[in-house]
């Protein structure tokens, strides 16, 4: 016999003799002690089991089961709703009512955007505004297209069981949180959801558990290309796929009325004096609109701009009612418009400004930019030698 044989050997009566002293301790327990033992780890099994299936389903999957455990949940849009966070509340909506659960769309602030007015014409969309968190209809939440309530008084009090975002935060849900930074549109991940729980084409033959109607499939449809500049901008793989799901869905009369409205004559003349009174310096342009009345023209003035040859950034900031209000675009890989605001805004009291790396917006206060607060105070001209120095990586 060679030295593994003993080893070997050696090592089968140590296991040996280690299993006998497992038995022989179990023996020597109290019947009831042993009983609890047995029933806690079978529940740990258990436990482990069904940990390992919940997280093994598709997210849509899970959400349809968080939103069935309700009989009414809230589905909350961010302030000033778009037609991607319009489009999410539809999807989460309709996910909702194959779980039987009733639904409520909800939002702070108003909808003036021709484009987002005309969304929720054209769609017929039935939304209610509110600015206190006493008018939610429900103390069962979900929010879309943002991870944080805010907007109308008592925001921080609301604790979402579900966020549906693709925006960059720390908000959560305290039952399904879902945040995809890399996708251009938070739309895409509701098309997703749908698909994962077996929704069809309303003209189809054969029918799943949820239809996309006409309405619902073009309005995801123009919520993905709102939030990516008609797939030009900021887009992942998933938003062309979620827009191939959608084609044979979409109705294109609906489709063209909610993308061509009508201009206001303000809208207009802010683009103007965006176009005309701009500050360009080499591949960046910065203009001050001065007073104006509609903010919805900020950021359509800052597209405007953007199609200037040799410009790959632009901001353009106005003020309306004491409040500086900002937007900004890129398509320069150097600039980070939603840092670059960021940075641009960050000694200055009560401001607020971020957002991702081709598109960003911010507000802050015209008095605290001045000098009330702990700063020194700057100007407007100042501060447009900030928002170039920040786009240039110089702050």
């Amino acid at each position: 016999m060679n030295d593994r044989d003993v080893s070997t050997i050696s090592f089968v009566e140590a296991d040996t003799s280690a299993v006998q002293r497992i038995v022989d301790g179990l023996e020597s327990l109290e019947p009831l002690v042993l009983s609890l033992l047995v029933v806690g780890v079978g529940a740990l099994v258990v436990g482990s089991w069904w940990t390992v299936r919940w997280f093994r389903r598709p997210p849509g999957v899970r959400l349809q089961r968080v939103l069935g455990d309700y009989d009414e949940v809230t589905v909350l849009m961010h302030p000033n709703p778009d037609p991607d966070a319009m489009s999410c509340a539809m999807g989460v909506a309709a996910i909702a009512e194959s779980a039987d659960t009733d639904t409520t769309l909800q939002f702070a602030g108003e909808i003036r955007h021709q484009e987002n007015r005309a969304f929720r014409t054209v769609l017929d969309l039935d939304l209610e505004a509110i600015e206190s968190s006493s008018e939610l209809a429900s103390d069962t939440v979900v929010l879309v297209d943002h991870n944080t309530p805010r907007g109308f008084t008592g925001a921080q009090s609301v604790e979402p069981i579900a966020v549906v975002d693709h925006h960059p935060g720390n908000g959560t849900g305290t039952r399904f949180t879902d945040v995809r930074t890399e996708y251009g549109a938070a739309s895409t991940i509701l098309v997703e959801y749908l698909t994962e729980i077996g929704a069809t084409m309303e003209h189809e033959d054969e029918e799943g558990p949820i239809e996309f109607s006409a309405e619902l499939a073009t309005g995801l449809l123009y919520g993905i290309q709102s939030d990516t500049n008609h797939l030009t901008n900021g887009c992942s793989r998933a938003e062309f796929d979620a827009c191939a799901i959608l084609f044979d869905g979409i109705d294109e009369d609906l489709l063209e009325r909610i993308a061509k409205p009508q201009v206001s004559d303000d809208v207009l003349q802010i683009k103007a004096k965006a176009i005309t009174e701009k500050r360009v310096e080499g591949a960046f342009a910065v203009c001050d609109v001065g007073e104006i009345t509609n903010t919805d023209a900020i950021p359509q003035a800052a597209d405007e701009l953007m199609h200037l040859e040799g410009v790959t950034a632009v901001v353009v900031f106005g003020e309306n009612d004491g409040t500086i209000q900002l937007s900004g675009r890129s398509r320069d890989d150097r600039v980070h418009m939603g840092e670059t605001l960021r940075h641009a805004v960050s000694d200055i009291p009560m401001a607020n400004a971020g957002g991702h790396a081709r598109m960003g917006g911010g507000q802050l206060s015209v008095d605290h930019m001045r000098g009330i607060g702990p700063s020194d105070g700057i100007d407007k001209q100042e501060f447009e030698e900030r928002l170039f120095a920040a786009m240039a990586g110089e702050r």
